[in-house]
């Protein structure tokens, strides 16, 4: 049994979800959120993948990875510091990217 991603290509003018993160200094920085996703490993932690949103869409862009999670409309982002959970993340976001480019 395989797993299916269902993404409603309809709507190509869809807004993208733009989120801001304080950089070093505290300024706030302007990301988009290309995916969203929950590993299968029984913790429910939340995981998010961000781009940043002024960047040319020509050029390959450098992808973040945070966990985070969601409370009263606030989203609350970790670091990923430990390299067994970014391998899983890793292997995760290449899993699922590789799925949207095959459809």
């Amino acid at each position: 049994m395989t797993d299916t991603i269902n993404n409603n290509d309809d709507n190509n003018e869809e807004e993208a979800e733009i989120i801001y993160i304080p950089d070093d200094e505290g300024n706030d920085e302007a990301f988009e959120v290309i995916m969203r996703f929950e590993l299968d490993d029984g913790t429910d932690r939340k995981y998010m993948m961000v781009v940043p949103a002024e960047e040319d869409g020509d050029e390959e862009q450098e992808v973040f990875a945070f966990r985070y999670d969601e409370e009263n409309d606030e989203i609350k982002l970790y670091p990923i510091e430990d390299q067994a959970e970014w391998d899983m993340v890793e292997e995760t976001f290449n899993t699922l990217i590789g799925e949207f480019d095959a459809q």
